[in-house]
């Protein structure tokens, strides 16, 4: 089976970034080893660094973004919402820039320019039939941006959502036939009844007809998945990490949810939760009869795939139609995964990475006949955000490449043969020094970000000038 290995070191004054893979032959997978060191590490990662810090450091956190968001506030930004996050972001201080910024890849340069600004922990992007963009913040506002302007008024109203540490408010799709129906749809963190930390995911709906209003919400999907407070069971980590969560509609009309586990891995390979797994449910919530384990005793029938830690990238194809999902691995073993109906991605019985204390995953293996291999994986962790595949006009040697963002501060390009197989990578957008949750292919041709900070941005990547 022919192999290639390459690697590129980059050195960069206080930073050294060293980015290495190995290609394997039809339906192998490919390791990555990314180490990214500079003066600001502790603020690389997400569910790791959350993990194992544990509540005093949290608190120390949500205390210092509170003044953070006080500052912000006082620059106009908008102080109403449900909920305040507590982001991971790398201070309380805009450490972006105004731009705009050209850059080096190896495919050419590239204009990077910032579209807004006033972003608390953005976390999802959909645009709109006239170019217009709906922005979900982390801490539980939903935006507006038109014409490059950041509405100062949220729209609302919203369900009540728990904004904490990593849960809020999170992704956001239109509904296939908007232009018609006006339903957009967003996935968030849900209190529980009596203990608020005993929290799920959950998904709603409403119509929106362009101004600062919803009408029509409704719930139309409660995970169960209800984990937190006192006397939950102990996991890897805070219950308020690892939610994913990513909606995307596919070709067929419905409705695909990446949910994370919580941080409690047993609850990916327990058929009985929809914790840890990719779920398939109609506009409306309900279950089409034809997902894969219908009927099958012991198990929930929105679930698609299992096996799942936190899927926190889901896109599908713009011309294969194929459902592509990143996922977060523990210390290491980051993944980018080709989802299929009924497959189980291994979590927590199999994983390229390790424990956060350094002790095998499950019996130690990297593969185990019976699930599936990522197609892509990384050691140590790039901390991925979502993912798109690039198929517009503006840079056509990007066309049919991956662009991944990823909190590690940069935007990763990944590169396919024919067979699907993936052969190169690299990793732009890193003199930004920003962590990236979330990119999209505009209806433009020009690539959008949205940055995971206090004082987050939403960027327009152009072709260099």
């Amino acid at each position: 089976m022919p192999r290639l290995s390459v690697t590129r070191v980059v050195g960069l004054l206080s930073s050294v970034v060293l980015l290495s893979y190995t290609a394997s032959g039809p339906g192998g997978s490919v390791a990555a080893t990314d180490t990214d060191t500079d003066t600001d590490t502790d603020t690389d990662t997400d569910e790791v660094l959350l993990a194992s810090e544990g509540t005093a450091r949290a608190e120390r956190d949500a205390a210092r973004i509170a003044s953070a968001q006080g500052a912000q506030d006082a620059q106009g930004a908008p102080a109403e919402g449900r909920g305040r996050g507590r982001g991971r972001g790398r201070g309380p201080v805009d450490t972006l820039g105004n731009g705009p910024w050209d850059l080096d890849t190896e495919r050419g340069r590239v204009h990077v320019t910032v579209v807004t600004k006033g972003l608390d922990h953005p976390w999802g992007m959909a645009f709109l039939p006239d170019g217009s963009m709906l922005v979900t913040e982390r801490p539980g506002r939903l935006r507006l941006v038109r014409d490059g302007v950041l509405d100062p008024t949220p729209i609302g109203p919203l369900p009540e959502i728990r904004a904490a540490l990593l849960g809020g408010l999170l992704d956001i799709a239109l509904h296939p036939d908007f232009e018609r129906n006006r339903l957009i749809y967003f996935v968030y963190s849900k209190p529980g009844q009596d203990v608020p930390e005993n929290a799920t995911t959950a998904v709603a709906r409403a119509r929106w007809d362009g101004g600062s209003v919803l009408s029509g919400l409704e719930g139309i999907f409660v995970a169960d998945a209800y984990h937190g407070g006192p006397g939950a069971p102990s996991g890897i980590g805070p219950s308020d990490g690892s939610y994913g969560a990513r909606l995307a509609f596919g070709s067929d009309g419905l409705l695909y949810i990446s949910l994370g586990e919580r941080n409690y891995p047993d609850m990916s390979q327990n058929p009985a939760t929809h914790a840890g797994k990719i779920l398939r449910v109609r506009d409306d919530g309900s279950v089409p009869p034809d997902n894969p384990f219908v009927g099958r005793e012991g198990y929930l029938p929105e679930i698609y795939t299992l096996g799942h830690r936190n899927p926190l990238g889901l896109v599908f194809h713009p011309v294969t139609g194929e459902l592509w999902s990143t996922e977060f691995g523990p210390r290491g073993g980051d993944e980018l995964n080709r989802i299929e109906a009924g497959r189980n991605y291994g979590w927590y019985l199999v994983s390229k990475g390790t424990n956060y204390d350094g002790t095998p995953v499950g019996d130690g293996a990297g593969s185990k006949p019976g699930f599936e291999d990522p197609v892509l994986f990384w050691v140590p962790s790039i901390n991925p955000g979502n993912l798109t595949f690039y198929e517009g006009d503006r840079f056509p040697a990007w066309r049919g490449n991956m662009l991944m963002a990823a909190m590690s501060r940069s935007v990763l390009r990944a590169t396919f043969d024919n067979a699907g197989n993936p052969t190169g990578q690299e990793r732009m957008l890193t003199e930004l020094g920003q962590r990236f949750r979330d990119v999209r292919t505009g209806p433009d041709g020009f690539v959008y970000l949205l940055t995971d900070e206090t004082f987050g941005a939403l960027l327009r990547i152009e072709p260099g000038r």
